[in-house]
């Protein structure tokens, strides 16, 4: 490709965060509501998703902008998750990307009708993608199949279910929690850019792998960083007493397995023309140090 990947990234998270400031500008605002929202919406993070959203529209030889209601609609879906997996009545939370969480601002009402709205507007802005009316559908059956029981929501009640777990039940958990989403993200680009269902299982494989790694190297960091460098509390898995990819393989099998998956992702995008975007978020993301 013919722009740096860090000038790539940097192209794309303008597009994002332009359409998400504008998201919820133009409606009526509701008590607190909307305020809440985007107190948690516009606080930054990696944009991981909906960055790989564009990009997998891209590389599947589709206009990226035409993709950027999908991605910010996932977008949308993971910011509701990590309000309501502050709440007390879940992680308990205080802090979140080097904040207060949004039920300490505004209240556990508040930030559970913030999450809520934002689960829902993400499916209407589904809609709102300049694209044939086919692959919204397949869109919204994509990303409510990988948010709801079946994907996010299915690993959080199991997160919540019981503190010890095996190896095998802690990679099931996380694929949903963690990867459907990660993979959804990946899917809607391709379903965007009216990728084939080749293209489609392989970019859901190098997500898949990507997910994973993301989460193992998670792992690795709440135990090696700090709260100031996450931006949100680290050891409190440990604290609790849960089972972890680290408590099971040790920071050095991790970093292993990360580096297994981030190269089982690549193989499996290396099949498309161009894949060098991809390949140096895998390699990007491995590295992360928050």
């Amino acid at each position: 490709m013919g722009n740096s990947f860090t000038d790539q990234m940097s192209q794309d998270l303008s597009l994002i965060e332009e359409y998400l400031r504008d998201a919820f500008a133009s409606e009526a605002r509701y008590a607190h509501l909307q305020e809440a929202m985007e107190y948690s919406l516009l606080a930054g993070g990696k944009r991981i998703r909906p960055v790989l959203t564009l990009e997998t529209c891209r590389l599947c030889g589709g206009d990226a902008e035409s993709a950027l209601p999908f991605a910010c609609a996932v977008e949308m879906v993971h910011t509701y998750s990590l309000i309501h997996d502050d709440l007390p009545a879940m992680d308990n939370d205080q802090m979140r990307r080097g904040r207060p969480t949004n039920h300490v601002v505004y209240g556990e009402a508040a930030a559970i009708l913030a999450g809520d709205a934002l689960l829902t507007a993400a499916f209407e802005h589904l809609t709102r993608a300049d694209l044939p009316a086919p692959r919204v559908v397949q869109a919204v059956a994509c990303l409510s199949r990988a948010a709801g029981s079946a994907g996010m929501v299915g690993g959080q009640a199991l997160d919540m279910a019981g503190e010890s777990r095996t190896r095998e039940e802690l990679e099931s958990l996380q694929s949903l929690k963690t990867g459907a989403l990660i993979s959804a993200a990946a899917e809607l680009g391709c379903i965007a850019a009216d990728g084939t269902s080749e293209q489609r299982g392989q970019v859901r494989s190098y997500a898949q792998a990507l997910g994973r790694a993301f989460q193992v190297r998670d792992d690795m960091l709440d135990v090696t960083s700090s709260e100031e460098e996450l931006g949100k509390p680290v050891g409190s898995d440990r604290a609790n007493g849960k089972n972890t990819f680290v408590t099971s393989l040790g920071l050095e099998g991790c970093a292993a397995l990360v580096e297994r998956l981030t190269r089982e992702g690549i193989e499996a995008i290396s099949a498309f023309e161009h894949p060098d975007f991809h390949i140096k978020l895998a390699q990007s993301m491995a590295r992360r140090t928050k």
